[in-house]
């Protein structure tokens, strides 16, 4: 095995530029491993840590940082030659033949653009602070990708964009459609009355791709990065946003999205949603309704959803002056109500005895969450047998903490136990390699893991498009998929897939061309993230009753 090591010195590149860089050198024959990174101290510390570095090195943050890890040294040096091409393509670009430079600053990029009103801040979190109040004190919004940005600053940041009135999205914020421009991870959709808010970026791909897949459309999804509703912050992005959208006449409903807020931030916000002149329909995750503010009296113009899909929904069905909506809620909620153990009969008669547990694999943060919520759920309603503990059966990477209910925390992250949702976003599995929507090798690799557990059944997918996301992630899954059956065939088994798709019809990799690859593999599709967990609970039910029978 050989490690190539090459420094770029003051060669900078964004987060989400240098992810899709390190995934497109993994795939390269013969490499084993790929990290492309911005050379700060702590990147430098990660790599030492996960031993893609053996000793530390002389460099600068604004340094770009490549290590490969190959076969051999040939394999690597070529990768090396790939990857400088790939670098290469980027750097100017022609157009009628003028050639046009980057920006090399904020100032510089409002000489080039004078009209804007928006800075994308994307740059290692030390640094992404400063330049956010450079952007907002020559006027811009900004919206903040970068993580690992010092709470205070944050605080600091957002005030001073209140009493500017800007708006600061972020830190950490992955997700926003602006006029219907996709901004970071985001999908393209249509056009339309909704606006949303959220604290969640595959909380807002949701939400955004479900309306447009009922054919109505966005008028702007703000990200507001995930501290916001903090008791520390106390939600100064979402109240603001709230405000903007208020006063947006191309907006005619709101949604909110989010992780159970503090709970007097989530006192604020109600209060503020109910000041306002449009209907909002609010999804706080798994929010304890104890803690709500009195919603009972009729004169309010809040409705509250219990899933991503039911936020999506209620805004449709909820839109002003739209005759065609309720019809169209009904007909869809009909179709959910098909679902029945008979679809499933055959399926689960292919198992094993051994075979008792659902083991999911999400990309998207928010979807892990909402899952162990929607599971939890699921799995009170069925009666305990010898063969299942189900609610002591429960475990995650990324646990929730809600009142009566409770996932345990792996004692490993690398090894599944019982039911585990897991979410292969999270640190444990992104230090030194690209985020798992861009990079699908995590995944395939856990996926043949839980192939091999002779106790897995169902194996439960999310599958995320839009713009930053892997070009084709149903080509490389369907293939792992199929890895995956070929090992439990070798063993006396099958095994169970249920998914989702998380996108458009007009996003680059095509909806329907990504559902076609999935459902010649066999799996089965459901419409959202909440309906796949009623699947799989469904197919839970019958794998409990089989086995009780016996």
């Amino acid at each position: 095995m050989k490690i190539h090591q090459q420094l770029f010195p003051n060669y900078y590149r964004d987060s989400v530029a240098l992810m899709q860089l390190s995934a497109k050198i993994a795939q390269y024959e013969g490499v084993i491993a790929a990290s492309a990174q911005m050379a700060t101290a702590a990147n430098i510390q990660l790599l030492l840590d996960t031993k893609l570095l053996d000793k530390s090195i002389e460099a600068k943050p604004n340094d770009l940082l490549v290590i490969i890890q190959a076969d051999n040294s040939e394999i690597a040096t070529n990768a090396s030659i790939y990857m400088k091409s790939l670098l290469d393509e980027n750097k100017v670009t022609q157009q009628g033949g003028i050639s046009r430079c980057q920006a090399h600053s904020i100032t510089m990029g409002i000489e080039m653009l004078p009209t804007a009103n928006l800075a994308l801040i994307s740059t290692p979190g030390d640094f992404a602070g400063a330049e956010a109040l450079k952007a907002l004190k020559q006027g811009l919004n900004v919206m903040i990708f970068s993580d690992n940005v010092p709470l205070e600053q944050e605080i600091m940041l957002k005030q001073y964009a209140q009493k500017q009135n800007l708006l600061v999205m972020g830190p950490d914020c992955g997700t926003a459609i602006i006029q219907g421009v996709p901004l970071a991870f985001a999908n393209s959709v249509k056009r339309g009355d909704i606006g949303v808010i959220g604290a969640s970026g595959t909380g807002i791909q949701q939400v955004t791709c479900l309306i447009d897949q009922l054919g109505f459309g966005i008028s702007h999804a703000i990200g507001t990065g995930g501290r916001d509703l903090s008791e520390e912050v106390g939600g100064i992005t979402m109240l603001s946003a709230l405000k903007l959208l208020e006063n947006d006449p191309a907006t005619k409903l709101i949604v909110l999205i989010s992780k159970p807020p503090a709970q007097s931030v989530a006192r604020k916000l109600v209060l503020a949603a109910q000041s306002i002149n449009k209907p909002v329909v609010i999804n706080f995750l798994g929010a304890d309704t104890s803690l709500e503010p009195d919603l009972s009296k009729s004169t309010n113009n809040i409705t509250w959803a219990n899933t991503l899909e039911s936020a999506a929904h209620l805004a449709v069905s909820l839109l002003p002056n739209t005759s065609q909506n309720t019809s169209l809620i009904l007909n869809s909620a009909a179709q959910r109500k098909l679902i029945s153990q008979s679809m499933f009969a055959d399926k689960v008669k292919s198992l094993v005895d051994t075979q008792i547990n659902i083991r999911a694999l999400y990309t998207g943060g928010t979807f892990c969450y909402e899952a162990q919520i929607l599971l939890f759920d699921h799995l009170l309603n069925i009666k305990e047998t010898d063969l299942s503990s189900n609610l002591d059966n429960c475990y995650s990477n990324t646990p929730i903490k809600l009142t009566n209910k409770s996932f345990k925390k792996l004692d490993n992250v690398w090894q599944s136990s019982g039911h585990s949702i897991i979410d292969l976003g999270d640190d444990d599995f992104t230090r030194g390699k690209a985020h798992p929507m861009i990079d699908p090798s995590t995944r395939n690799e856990r996926l043949l893991q839980e192939a091999h557990d002779p106790s897995t059944a169902i194996i439960l997918l999310d599958l995320v498009l839009g713009y930053g996301a892997h070009e084709n992630p149903a080509l490389s899954l369907v293939a792992t998929i199929k890895q995956a059956r070929d090992i439990a065939k070798m063993a006396g088994r099958s095994l169970i897939f249920v998914g989702f798709i998380c996108g458009t019809q007009s996003d680059p990799q095509n909806y329907q061309t990504q559902e076609s690859l999935l459902e010649e593999a066999g799996v089965i599709l459901a419409g959202s993230n909440a309906h796949a967990i009623e699947i799989a609970a469904t197919i839970f039910k019958l794998i409990n009753q089989n086995n009780k029978e016996l």
